[in-house]
């Protein structure tokens, strides 16, 4: 083995054990980590190993330095919803490199519809409107509870199985979705939102109502969703690509 491979190994399996303590929450965001000197002496490598290893975890965006203060964890970057365009929850995912779960809490036809609802979809009385209440999840952890509602018409012959993968996917196997209107409210954190979503009660929340729309400026589905503020932030009106 020559000596550059043999220093590569040794910094790498020092970048790996840190990564992997930050994944653990050993290590967690904004921390600073112990000095080159103490790692060094932890893990048996000299302080340029130590340091060789703490600049590859600062290219990956995991670590960052302070001059003259030491390294520490970065904090974990934000999903921005529609920074590039109108995208559902399963597009936003795979474009920061993440692996999104859908779990389908409720899919059901209702018998009172708010008037708020039906106002924002320019329904009358008699149109049938459906209720979809889904977790979003990243990479296993809960980050988002919405409850959409759309009219019988983009949803007929779909059963709650259909919806554990992108909405927007089967939305334009029948209709163009254009655009989409938000308003954003900040709430606290109830305690059923905290058991879904994994946080303390009483805790920052963002609550988001959404009406998307076809080109042609008609309402396809109304959107009543609570997303974790520690990781989402939101553009409001936002165009499709």
């Amino acid at each position: 083995m020559s000596e550059i491979h043999s220093t590569r190994v040794k910094f790498e399996k020092v970048a790996n054990e840190i990564e992997k303590r930050i994944q653990e929450g050993i290590y967690v965001r904004s921390q600073k980590l112990p000095s080159e000197y103490d790692l060094a002496k932890e893990f048996a490598v000299s302080r340029l190993t130590v340091r060789k290893a703490i600049d590859e975890l600062i290219q990956k965006n995991i670590l960052y330095k302070l001059k003259g203060k030491g390294t520490y964890v970065m904090s974990p970057q934000k999903i921005q919803s529609g920074r590039s365009g109108l995208k559902g929850f399963t597009e936003a995912a795979k474009e920061y490199g993440k692996v999104s779960q859908t779990e389908v809490i409720a899919f059901h036809p209702i018998k009172k519809v708010p008037t708020m609802i039906q106002e924002a979809l320019k329904l009358d009385e008699t149109t049938t409107i459906y209720e979809l209440v889904r977790r979003r999840n990243l990479d296993e952890s809960p980050m988002t509870v919405e409850k959409i509602y759309l009219a019988k018409a983009y949803v007929e012959g779909l059963t709650a199985q259909d919806f554990e993968g992108s909405l927007f996917k089967l939305l334009e196997e029948k209709v163009e979705i254009a655009y989409s209107h938000q308003e954003i409210e900040a709430i606290l954190v109830t305690k059923e939102l905290a058991e879904l979503l994994n946080v303390a009660v009483g805790g920052p929340l963002l609550k988001v109502h959404s009406v998307t729309y076809t080109k042609d400026g008609v309402p396809i589905l109304y959107d009543e969703s609570y997303y974790r503020a520690d990781k989402y932030t939101f553009k409001n009106t936002l165009l499709r690509n």
